[in-house]
């Protein structure tokens, strides 16, 4: 009887290995599974005028004294503002952007305490600029009255949304085009979409220098605003059928 039981068990094992080495081989030879989804990216850049610019226009004084350095400061200043009104007009804006009021110190070469050798006072105003083409006239008015610090210009669009937004528009249809190219290479055809993000926006601004300081009459400086540039990345997955 135990005779017959292990050659059952024996047989029984034999059929069991048989079965399992036809499952290895119908799953070797199965085709790898498709893919269900794409991801595409795709980046758009969109060029426009700017129609604003601002600058950075002040006055460095330095003398004695807080009490004179300061008057110093307020005079001259007052003369470049009254000039900066008439040339900016209506359309701009002028405000206050930094003040300060410093002692300049004198350091002894032997290492000793180091004294107080005047004060220097200096005072600024951003001007906003909607007429561009009169940026030149401004700089030189700010100069040719007393201004011996001007920065920029920095230009932009007042209204960016609309710039952002068609950036956005052509950045969605590239990673579209994208993800069809990759899905057609598969033999495949994009469906609906799974899931949209938007990269960070980035906006490239024309390079501005410093602008030079008129010490007398003389022809206008040259502005050219440029383009402004508008970048937008987005990551897209379609669902692939």
């Amino acid at each position: 009887m135990i005779a017959t039981e292990d050659a059952f068990f024996m047989k029984w094992n034999r059929i069991l290995a048989v079965m399992a080495g036809f499952s290895v081989c119908a799953a070797a030879q199965s085709p790898p599974a498709r893919p269900s989804s794409v991801h595409a990216t795709g980046e758009a850049v969109v060029q426009a005028k700017p129609d604003q610019a601002k600058l950075d226009i002040g006055v460095v004084t330095q003398a004695a004294t807080a009490q004179a350095a300061a008057a110093q400061n307020a005079t001259q200043l007052q003369a470049v503002l009254e000039k900066l009104r008439a040339a900016v007009g209506a359309s701009g804006d002028i405000r206050t952007a930094f003040y300060s009021l410093n002692p300049n110190y004198q350091y002894p070469r032997d290492g000793g305490k180091p004294t107080i050798n005047g004060y220097t006072a200096s005072n600024s105003v951003e001007v906003t600029v909607m007429d561009l083409t009169g940026l030149g006239k401004i700089i030189d008015a700010a100069s040719q009255s007393g201004a011996n610090s001007i920065q920029g210009p920095q230009f932009s669009i007042k209204n960016e949304a609309p710039v952002r937004a068609q950036a956005l528009r052509q950045a969605v249809q590239d990673a579209r085009a994208n993800a069809e190219a990759m899905a057609g290479a598969m033999g495949m055809k994009p469906g609906r979409v799974l899931q949209l993000e938007q990269g960070s926006p980035e906006i490239i601004r024309p390079l501005t220098r410093q602008a030079p300081v008129a010490m007398a009459a003389q022809a206008v400086t040259p502005v050219e605003p440029g383009t402004i540039e508008v970048r937008a990345t987005v990551t897209l997955t379609l669902e692939l059928q």
